[in-house]
């Protein structure tokens, strides 16, 4: 919801808050030939033309602004101000704030919605203990035969636009493995059949969304050519693949398949949850009634692409490179996030609307329960807990909405 208030400030008012201004910047200048706070005040306004009357503005706006949260008892998710006129002479500030969205609840208990029941396959615990193997493969070089899917070739390649060598298309003893999907579509499947020694050129086109703007659904040609061909040998299920492997408790195939049924069955359980609740949720934001101001969306995008860059940087990737790379710019990855900052914004309304409709508490033994699960979960202490969370508030909070997501299920 917004609310614009206006603020004029009257010519009494003023004025005392430009000498109040004065007398606040004149006692920490320094300015030659007077002691500090000495200086008169048309000397001062000499050497800091315009400062005076930016600070009693600032004052002016803060003393209203809080009037306006006290008085007016308004608690702002944002607040802009426009500073509609500033003057020697006056000011006129317009305060639009942007404050909690009404919501009004529909269903969201009865939702008649049900929980994928979980069932893992043969083939989906055959597929888990193949990948297992496959890192266990041993890569060996291939004596005789052409490249086959799955083998790695190792290759010479240079790329070329219109018969010019292209930046970053050229490498020498590249091992790429077929079928990694590495290379752009049809590099890897040109090399299927080609034997030790033999040069090919393959002509393809660039994908249209290429990260690289001079090569977007270009047509180019490779130039390549297979040095060797390594293939992977797949080990047997013995007792010594099982002492290598090193799983407790596992030392044949069945028990191998058991334990991995099992892991499956757990993360397709917790998918299937996830799934669950996001079904819920979706289904009573459509019921409820609540109207979420574009600049409230706009916030929490920016928060999700800061958060983003931020762990972006952990990983040594700054944001200037990862636009660069992307080919994109910060507005349009915000615009992108925009509705999926809606989504969250709105699960967040309809959860802590719950939570006041059904007068949801949590009692201290609770919170004292989540606190040592966490800090055994992690191996520290409560009290590292405590002020990793900046408090207990938010995780009270947390668990109040847990129960609000209980009541729905």
């Amino acid at each position: 919801m917004k609310k614009v208030i206006n603020y004029k400030v009257q010519k009494e008012e003023w004025e005392e808050l430009k000498n109040k201004a004065f007398k606040k910047l004149n006692a920490n200048a320094t300015i030659d030939g007077f002691r500090k706070g000495k200086a008169p005040k048309n000397v001062f306004e000499k050497n800091f033309p315009g400062r005076i009357v930016a600070e009693a503005a600032d004052m002016a706006i803060d003393k209203e602004y809080k009037r306006i949260i006290l008085e007016d008892k308004i608690l702002p998710v944002l607040e802009p101000k426009d500073l509609v006129l500033l003057s020697d002479e006056e000011i006129e500030v317009n305060y639009t704030f942007i404050t909690e969205p009404e919501v009004k609840l529909g269903e969201y208990k009865n939702l008649g919605l049900k929980k994928e029941v979980v069932v893992v396959t043969d083939e989906e615990v055959q597929e888990k203990i193949n990948h297992i193997l496959r890192g266990y493969a041993e890569l060996v070089v291939k004596e005789e035969g052409s490249v086959q899917n799955g083998d790695v070739a190792v290759i010479d390649y240079e790329g070329f636009k219109d018969g010019v060598a292209f930046k970053g298309g050229k490498d020498e003893n590249h091992p790429l493995e077929i079928g990694s999907g590495n290379f752009i579509p049809g590099f890897e499947e040109g090399i299927i059949g080609m034997n030790k020694g033999e040069s090919k050129d393959l002509e393809l086109t660039f994908p249209e969304e290429y990260h690289a703007e001079e090569l977007k659904g270009q047509k180019v040609v490779f130039k390549v050519t297979v040095n060797e061909i390594k293939t992977r040998v797949i080990p047997e299920l013995d007792e010594e693949f099982f002492e290598d492997l090193g799983m407790d408790d596992v030392n044949t195939k069945e028990e191998l398949e058991n334990k991995l049924r099992e892991e499956i069955k757990k993360e397709k359980e917790e998918k299937a949850e996830h799934a669950y609740i996001d079904s819920l949720l979706a289904k009573a934001v459509s019921n409820m009634e609540c109207e979420i101001d574009d600049e409230i969306v706009e916030a929490e995008a920016e928060s999700m692409y800061d958060s983003y860059m931020h762990n972006m940087s952990h990983q040594g990737l700054s944001e200037a490179f990862y636009l660069q790379y992307m080919n994109t710019t910060k507005e349009n990855v915000v615009n992108d996030m925009k509705e999926e900052a809606l989504r969250r914004l709105s699960n967040s309304y309809l959860l802590n609307a719950i939570v006041k409709e059904e007068k949801i508490e949590v009692s201290d033994e609770e919170v004292e329960k989540e606190l040592n699960e966490i800090a055994e979960k992690h191996n520290v202490s409560v009290e590292e807990v405590k002020e990793a969370l900046g408090g207990i508030e938010s995780l009270s909070f947390d668990l109040k909405v847990r129960k609000a997501i209980d009541l729905m299920k």
